[in-house]
């Protein structure tokens, strides 16, 4: 949550609608090993991932020829409007004999979704600004799966430490405070917040990129908060979208269970145990112009008038089987991570 300032729940909500910020839940859709976006086609692709959004999610979506809203029945979303797909790696707990177990989600404060992520559209912070909503087709990437150094990652990518459930006391704005690059070193009472931040800056023609990163980018100068001005290369200024992924680590504060050495025992799917590999992949699927519509209207938090809003019971009611069909590691202990 890119605010000023934060209280929790009920606060929270206040202070986003004075700074023009969406943020609503998504209940799980599905886990499963496939990427449309890195590794479209492949099944099954090289790491385990957790998706929301629309349920026409498959491992082919080329960006001219599939249209979520179209092709989707359902989104855990409880924007009704919203078919995108939104995805990060799932996480895994090595324990000290070696075998893995997935690390669980859970909703964030003041949401009434099961698992999934928080999602947020922030319009900004100049309420003048112009604001173009992503055309169809549109995707990205931020983060760098293969990535296992702190000074390479890219900007507003971070883990937070919580003490308790009520994230009390509140540890100020994503990726400031006592927020890590690397994966948090002690047992956590209230699990962890990870937060994936993507730029705010499209050259305007391309849907997409060969590293699905270059046809975006950061302010020339200057932050997004501060209203800093797109690059020349870049000039269009798109919603900043975050991800907010609550991961329940309770189950594993137990230091017997983790390394002889004292070592940190988390990993994500792709095998990464320092944490600098975290990324978020964003396929686009907002209907018509509701996201346009959103900006423009200034929405704020998980009910705005120019949007359409389903039921949380509804939200949590979408959901797709697995396409490839495999243990990931909820029930019973695995020997290694899936795909390893």
């Amino acid at each position: 949550m890119l605010l000023k300032s934060l209280l929790p729940a009920a606060a929270a909500l206040q202070v986003a609608s004075a700074q023009e910020l969406m943020r609503f839940g998504c209940s799980q859709l599905t886990i499963d090993r496939i990427d449309p976006l890195v590794e479209p086609g492949n099944m099954p692709s090289s790491h385990m991932h957790q998706i929301i959004g629309g349920n026409s999610l498959n491992a082919s979506m080329a960006p001219v020829d599939h249209d979520p809203p179209t092709a989707s029945t359902c989104t855990s979303c409880t924007y009704s409007e919203d078919f995108s797909n939104y995805w990060t790696a799932s996480l895994y707990f090595r324990a000290r004999n070696g075998t893995y177990k997935r690390v669980p989600q859970f909703a964030n404060l003041g949401l009434n979704v099961k698992a999934g992520m928080t999602v947020y559209y922030i319009r900004g912070y100049q309420p003048q600004a112009k604001v173009t909503a992503f055309p169809p087709g549109f995707r990205m990437l931020v983060g760098d799966p293969t990535n296992r150094a702190a000074n390479t990652m890219a900007k507003g990518l971070c883990y937070r430490c919580e003490a308790n459930m009520q994230q009390n006391p509140f540890g100020g704005a994503p990726c400031t405070g006592q927020d890590t690059k690397a994966f948090p070193e002690q047992p956590c009472g209230g699990g962890w917040r990870v937060s994936v931040h993507f730029p705010t800056c499209w050259d305007g023609k391309n849907l997409d990129s060969p590293d699905h990163r270059a046809h975006v980018a950061y302010p020339a100068s200057g932050t997004f908060e501060s209203g800093g001005a797109c690059p020349s290369t870049h000039p269009v200024k798109v919603p900043q979208i975050m991800y907010e992924i609550m991961f329940d680590t309770r189950a594993f504060n137990n230091k017997a269970e983790w390394p002889e050495d004292g070592s940190q025992p988390f990993v994500w799917a792709m095998n990464d145990t320092t944490g600098f590999g975290l990324h978020g992949d964003y396929l686009f699927g907002w209907q018509d112009d509701a996201l346009q519509r959103a900006m423009d209207g200034k929405c704020s938090g998980d009910r705005c008038a120019p949007l359409k809003r389903q039921t949380d019971q509804a939200a949590i009611q979408c959901i797709k089987d697995q396409s490839v069909g495999e243990d990931i590691g909820d029930s019973d202990w695995l020997p290694n991570l899936p795909g390893w």
